[in-house]
């Protein structure tokens, strides 16, 4: 072979060297990309349910809820989460549409959601309370007929008024539905409005101290009506369920759960250890 020719061939050899080299390169940076990529977990919640979810003064969105998700995916090598500001109804109606993989905004335990949806380990406890107009004649669910409420179309609280009403049609409660927020609700309650309203503990003593309002007084309902809160997950999302689950037990037992309860509630307000799995 004449020096031309050995050049040519030493050149051309070069090349495919290094294209090879560069297409195996780029092959192996597309796999990791492609590997190191995360599934963004949607979350949908109100944002109005001060403390579990609700924007500070800067417009950010945080609370109890908020801060326990994002300490859950925190580190996570799969997953990251990103919040979803919605209304009530859309959280659900997100759910079934695959919108979102998650629902948090202080949702309780019912057998119709359990139905349809998958509920994790609870993470936190809040405790149901009547909230009654004073000078209204009310002492305990025995004393609802004939006076009214305002709920949100959907929640427990409305469906356990709408049995409430069927057992007792002689005398039924007056059902107002509203798409108003839950301080929107207490300050009508407190304006005379309405006469009471069946909510979580947490939520009420923090809107009564920020707004103000004088003329509620708070009734302590029995030990049976004690909902635990709880992230909802949308159908098909047993991966998910089971990464969430191992991620709250953890926090619950490090100390992360009763801290940021501490922060955001005033107290500790966590479910038993033995509901923790």
């Amino acid at each position: 072979m004449n020096i031309k020719k050995l050049l040519k061939y030493t050149a051309t050899a070069v090349v495919g060297s290094l294209a090879v080299g560069l297409l195996v390169a780029c092959s192996s940076s597309s796999s990791k990309d492609t590997a190191s990529k995360k599934t963004t977990v949607e979350v949908g919640t109100v944002g109005t349910t001060k403390p579990f979810s609700y924007e500070d003064k800067d417009g950010k969105l945080t609370g109890y809820e908020i801060e326990v998700l994002r300490e859950i995916f925190k580190d996570s090598d799969k997953y990251e989460v990103n919040f979803n500001k919605t209304k009530w109804a859309s959280v659900f109606s997100g759910l079934d549409s695959d919108r979102y993989q998650i629902g948090a905004n202080n949702i309780s335990y019912s057998e119709d959601r359990a139905g349809k949806y998958l509920y994790t380990n609870p993470y936190a406890k809040n405790p149901t309370v009547l909230v009654v107009r004073k000078g209204v004649n009310i002492k305990s669910l025995d004393d609802i007929g004939g006076k009214s409420t305002e709920v949100v179309q959907g929640t427990s609280t409305a469906k356990q008024l709408e049995k409430y009403n069927e057992e007792h049609s002689a005398n039924p409660t007056t059902i107002n539905y509203t798409d108003g927020t839950i301080q929107q609700i207490l300050a009508n309650l407190n304006d005379g409005r309405s006469d009471y309203k069946i909510f979580e503990r947490i939520t009420v003593d923090t809107i009564i101290k920020e707004q103000g309002l004088d003329n509620v007084e708070v009734i302590e309902l029995p030990s049976d009506q004690q909902p635990y809160v709880y992230p909802l997950l949308a159908s098909g999302q047993e991966e998910l369920q089971t990464f969430v689950n191992k991620r709250i037990k953890e926090l619950y037992e490090d100390g992360t759960l009763e801290k940021l309860s501490k922060e955001f509630f005033g107290g500790t307000y966590l479910p038993d250890a033995k509901d923790i799995k």
